[in-house]
């Protein structure tokens, strides 16, 4: 028997024991430069490649295995004229192709230079690995160290063809994720839109279910690796696909903030979000501002968890706490609920994209930000802003109502969200229900809409309800009439220029 194994890899782990197996099994190995160093320092016989073509390597290694007699060897299928042709040419009947690429993401992840990056871009590798899946039917082809014990497990002649498809299509994958990771190192933030969109992602804990337990899901983390690819799952169980969407909406509005932030967050919207001169206040304010709607709920704050924050924590039903760190007293008083999830995940906040599926395909957009500073928003009727509201609790509202589901209408006073209305179909309602749920804490307070009023009819109940302050975006053909009410009203009337749907 007169088969191969083509061995090239920039990791060796396991390679020893495959190497020996290979052999074993009566496969003569087939190596470049720096594999066939290795297995010949494991004392197991490799021929290198340029003993077969002749032909060393060129241009500082970028090319040393783009030859036809490696591809042929390859590529030939079990028919009589590929295999006569092989044969012509004394090309090798390879059978496993083993080969695991340049760490081009390790390398982009530790900051190298463009320079660098680019001599990471493995070329023969991907060649080799698209080359072998291609002709599955006849040869194995291994990418990962991960998959020599289940391959070495297995008995030669179960080896069987739906085995190496399977072995094909992870190494196809493999290579497509490769290959955008360089395009998304290459491409930087220009801020361009390719003609193909490719979102590379590394498969990362199990999640039980999707939305609903009949919807299956996975999670996949950006090779950038920030965010939750940093974070640490202090105790508790894997977060699930709910609690990660959560999760994601209450740290972001946690961390947009400088100043000690409680946010509480169901079913991806914010239920209650203060700001204090201290964590445990901004958690208390938090917790006293909606106490129906924390239970089960996912709590972020932008400072580490002490001993007293968790004592209060640990005294209600929640599904997961997010901080940047907790502190060593803290620890053992979280531990009390074993099942809460405890999750450290470090500032600040990440600028990535936000992907929707739609029937047929899905749409891309950067994830919101604030692009226009406070000091850049206009004051369009009534006092004096300064005279009437915080910096606090301007900031506050319209950072909160840019995460409320749409329509959304938020209420702020002292430092606290004291009405949050969000998800209606129209404007008006979700302005009754936050100033519902405000009552009186309503009366001198600051008012934030995400969209622009196309009627006065919001801006005549936040009047009646004695509404101090109102944030807009302004930009309605019928702006003249809301500015009309907030004059007369003497309601101080802003326009920030800038809208934020969350829908």
């Amino acid at each position: 028997m007169d088969v191969w194994a083509l061995m090239s890899v920039s990791d060796k782990t396991g390679c020893d024991e495959l190497g020996y197996e290979l052999t074993r099994r009566g496969y003569r190995i087939l190596a470049t430069g720096s594999t066939a160093q290795y297995l010949a320092s494991r004392h197991i016989e490799a021929t290198t490649v340029e003993t077969l073509t002749g032909f060393g390597e060129v241009l500082s290694g970028r090319v040393k295995t783009l030859h036809p007699l490696i591809y042929s060897g390859i590529l030939a299928s079990d028919s009589a004229e590929h295999q006569s042709q092989r044969q012509a040419l004394g090309a090798p009947d390879i059978r496993v192709v083993v080969v695991n690429l340049y760490p081009f993401e390790a390398r982009w992840q530790a900051g190298a230079s463009l320079t660098e990056l680019i001599e990471e871009i493995d070329i023969g590798g991907v060649s080799l690995i698209r080359a072998a899946a291609k002709n599955f039917r006849r040869v194995t082809v291994l990418t990962s160290p991960t998959q020599y014990p289940e391959y070495l497990a297995r008995p030669e002649e179960e080896n069987s063809e739906p085995y190496r498809q399977a072995l094909a299509v992870h190494a196809l994958y493999h290579v497509a994720y490769y290959d955008a990771v360089i395009a998304r190192a290459l491409d930087g933030d220009r801020g361009t839109w390719p003609e193909f969109w490719v979102m590379p992602g590394v498969k990362g804990p199990a999640l039980r279910y999707g939305e609903n337990p009949h919807q299956p899901a996975a999670l996949y983390w950006d090779p950038a690796h920030t965010g939750f690819a940093e974070a640490t799952l202090l105790q508790g169980k894997t977060l699930s696909f709910n609690n990660y969407a959560d999760a994601d909406t209450a740290v972001r509005l946690a961390y947009d903030f400088d100043e000690p932030t409680a946010v509480v967050v169901k079913h991806q919207t914010p239920a209650a979000v203060s700001v204090q001169p201290t964590i445990l206040d901004a958690y208390r304010r938090a917790y006293a501002a909606d106490p129906v709607s924390i239970f089960g709920g996912v709590v972020a704050v932008n400072r580490p968890i002490d001993g007293a924050l968790a004592q209060e924590l640990v005294s209600l039903f929640l599904e997961v706490v997010i901080a940047p760190e907790v502190t060593a007293d803290a620890r053992p008083i979280l531990a009390q609920k074993k099942n809460l999830r405890v999750l450290i995940v470090p500032p600040p906040p990440v600028r990535n994209w936000d992907v929707k599926g739609i029937w047929g395909g899905f749409l891309v957009q950067p994830a919101d930000f604030f692009a226009t500073p406070m000091g850049e928003w206009k004051q369009v009727a009534g006092p004096d802003v300064r005279t009437r509201a915080s910096t606090r609790d301007l900031d506050l509202a319209w950072k909160t109502v840019a995460r409320v589901k749409s329509n959304a209408i938020v209420i702020v006073k002292d430092g606290v969200t004291v009405g949050i209305g969000g998800g209606q179909t129209n404007r008006i309602d979700a302005a009754r229900q936050a100033l519902e749920r405000a009552g009186d804490k309503a009366r001198g307070g600051v008012l934030a809409s995400d969209g622009f009023f196309p009627f006065d009819d919001v801006m005549r109940l936040a009047q009646e309800c004695g509404v101090a302050v109102v944030i807009q975006p302004g930009g309605s053909v019928r702006d003249q009439d809301s500015i009309a009410v907030a004059e007369q009203a003497g309601v101080s009337l802003l326009f920030t220029g800038e809208r934020h749907f969350r829908h």
